[in-house]
């Protein structure tokens, strides 16, 4: 596990990694932007055209919500990323596969663009919907002071584990085979996952974390096979 995280941090330089950044990042401050206004223009229309409020007060209430968004934003940013990365996610194992595992890279099957928009979607999907299903449990760990922190780090570990697994795997394994082998990595994928989780509390680090979390990923694959 140390050693598949500092070969992924090793990789970060590499132009392939860094022009996946670049797009990611683009990406996700355009999926956030998009979001922002129209959150804005939303509630401002709602308040003015159905509850005949001033300019001035639906400005100050779209503000206001903008505000408590931001409160959310780790768990947003956390969904927008991961679904983002899973778009690019195939041009990061092609990146570690061609410098670390050229003959399983020479063999792999290539996802096609709709796969992983789908993959990233349903990444995303599953983790706002278990997240959100889960909230009243978090609010009730809340008066234990760290209940709550690890659970949500427990479960986002196991959802970001599996969906970064299935990333690298698509590209090897038909789907009755993908199926048996998820039964049989549970752990790795969910220390893979842990890895990933707590790189997105870090500060810059968060920046990058999908994407070191699916050379992880490739890397761990490979080594177990």
């Amino acid at each position: 596990m140390v050693q598949a995280l500092l070969l992924s941090i090793g990789q970060l330089g590499d132009k392939r990694i860094v022009a996946v950044f670049l797009k990611s990042m683009l990406l996700t401050l355009a999926v956030f932007a998009a979001l922002g206004a129209g959150l804005w223009f939303g509630i401002e229309q709602l308040l003015t055209r159905y509850f005949s409020a001033s300019q001035s007060l639906a400005s100050l209430a779209a503000a206001t919500a903008i505000l408590l968004a931001l409160l959310g934003a780790w768990l947003l940013f956390r969904v927008v990323a991961i679904a983002v990365i899973g778009i690019f996610a195939d041009e990061v194992v092609h990146a570690v596969e061609a410098r670390h595992y050229p003959d399983r890279f020479a063999s792999a099957r290539d996802v096609s663009f709709a796969r992983s928009v789908a993959m990233g979607l349903g990444s995303a999907g599953r983790a706002l919907l278990v997240n959100l299903i889960l909230s009243p449990l978090y609010l009730v760990l809340m008066v234990t002071g760290i209940g709550t922190a690890v659970a949500f780090f427990v479960v986002n570990s196991w959802l970001l584990g599996r969906d970064l697994g299935d990333m690298v795997a698509a590209r090897h394994m038909a789907a009755p085979e993908l199926t048996r082998w998820r039964g049989t990595t549970r752990l790795w994928r969910f220390a893979t996952g842990a890895a990933g989780t707590a790189l997105f509390f870090i500060p810059f680090a968060n920046l990058v974390a999908p994407i070191v979390g699916a050379a992880m990923a490739t890397h761990l694959f490979h080594r177990r096979r």
